[in-house]
């Protein structure tokens, strides 16, 4: 009599007081966040004019990404300024200008609350020397202004792809005359808050 009363008070002690030890349990392993690292890849396009006579010749290549990531856990907003000298015109057009190479990564994990927000606003660049150079400035369209001659177009949402370093989501800024492409891929790396 007195292990059934027993066991009856520890049954309804599990009942009242079970979901509120799950949550706590559940809050003590950890909520799943995430943050992000956006990686760059320069290319060309096959009829880019750097191919038809520059093949082999070098160049630089400098752009500004405008870059917003905002979460209660972490802020950042500005302009990156990467800058790739010394690049080398390949031989065909299946290979990059600029290899992948790590653009910026978030160091404080947080609530998921979309992609951060990336727009390249403007290429600069040359290849090769004084007789046969060619000169790259590529900016965006803007209200109110003539449309440059070598227009900038951001924004061009390419496939969800994976590599070796996880899924991406990709965003492609292509020069209208010099056919050159930008393309930032957007890494969410999974982690805990």
């Amino acid at each position: 009599m007195r292990f059934r009363r027993r066991a009856f008070w520890c049954f309804l002690t599990l009942i009242i007081q079970g979901p509120v030890l799950l949550e706590q349990a559940a809050a003590a392993a950890g909520e799943f966040g995430v943050r992000h690292r956006i990686d760059v890849v320069v290319s060309a396009e096959p009829d880019a004019p750097i191919f038809q006579r520059l093949r082999g010749v070098k160049g630089e290549v400098s752009f500004t990404v405008r870059l917003s990531a905002n979460s209660k856990e972490s802020r950042f907003f500005g302009m990156l300024h990467p800058s790739f000298s010394d690049i080398v015109v390949p031989e065909g057009a299946g290979k990059p200008l600029v290899p992948q190479t790590k653009l910026w990564e978030e160091e404080v994990c947080h609530q998921r609350r979309g992609l951060p927000k990336v727009t390249v606003t403007q290429l600069a660049g040359h290849f090769g020397e004084e007789g046969g150079r060619i000169e790259i400035s590529g900016i965006n369209r803007h209200i109110g202004n003539l449309v440059p001659p070598d227009e900038l177009t951001p924004g061009i949402k390419l496939d969800q792809q994976s590599d070796y370093l996880g899924l991406f989501y990709g965003f492609r800024a292509q020069t209208r005359n010099s056919r050159l492409n930008v393309d930032l891929k957007i890494y969410p790396i999974d982690c805990f808050l």
